[in-house]
């Protein structure tokens, strides 16, 4: 078998006195698509951050590519697994090609300038992304959706193996939405690589990912093949909402009651 891109052993998570994810145990293999699903304040940008090593757990542990998160080296952490936060903040003016460039950095020396290949990862990634001809915009300019669009392009620039992504069309429109969503599974199934992502819509999560992984408010927790999780009782329980599952025009709609 191989090794899994992440993997949680009996990992628990807690914001003060509130335990939002109790002895978990999960696997994230190459050529997988998750999706984080769960209402608010229910754990899932915490078990991304903690993922990615910008929090701690309060107990088990977290493996990248087999080894120990913690034991990985910044720079050679930032090859394997590349992360997109749910904002952004432009302090500076930057050109969208320079903003895009900054996924190569972990690929580079500590004196070393970005060079033509680094140009093209950036160009290929705007492609992706529905950006061509944005490279001399400054970022300071865009607007909410243009600006998450490049944000993704340095994402996909860093070629990382495991993709981690809070909220990643939360700003876009539908078309833009779907766009980045089948480039995800794009990469998952010919590139080899792990996506996991947190979303609100229900219908592009059961649309686009393989695999689910559910938070509670009562720190429980669901995981595994996305019809499994995606389970009317399932999602009522963890929303406190009533949901009827749907086969509609060869998809699987949810529909709130």
């Amino acid at each position: 078998m191989s090794v899994p891109l992440l993997e949680a052993r009996e990992l628990l998570l807690r914001v003060g006195t509130r335990t939002l994810v109790q002895e978990m145990d999960f696997r994230l293999n190459a050529g997988e698509v998750w999706c984080l699903l769960g209402p608010n304040g229910s754990g899932k940008s915490t078990f991304l951050h903690t993922a990615v090593g910008l929090r701690q757990a309060q107990g088990g542990t977290l493996h990248l590519a087999g080894r120990a998160l913690a034991d990985w080296p910044a720079d050679a952490a930032a090859r394997q697994r590349a992360f997109l936060p749910q904002a952004f903040h432009d302090a500076f003016s930057a050109s969208v090609l320079e903003s895009v460039m900054l996924g190569r950095h972990p690929y580079l020396s500590r004196w070393q300038w970005e060079g033509e290949e680094e140009r093209e990862f950036a160009r290929y990634a705007l492609r992706s992304v529905d950006l061509a001809g944005f490279e001399q915009r400054d970022v300071l300019t865009l607007s909410g959706g243009e600006r998450q669009r490049v944000a993704l392009a340095a994402l996909f620039a860093q070629d990382a193996p495991l993709l981690l992504l809070d909220e990643p069309v939360s700003h876009l429109d539908l078309h833009h939405q779907v766009m980045v969503l089948e480039h995800l599974v794009m990469l998952a199934r010919d590139h080899a690589k792990g996506v996991i992502f947190t979303v609100h819509d229900l219908d592009l999560a059961a649309r686009f990912a393989s695999h689910a992984l559910l938070l509670s408010p009562q720190a429980t927790v669901l995981h595994g093949p996305i019809r499994e999780v995606m389970t009317e009782a399932a999602l009522q329980a963890a929303f406190g909402h009533r949901v009827t599952r749907v086969e509609a025009a060869g998809r699987t709609l949810y529909v709130p009651a």
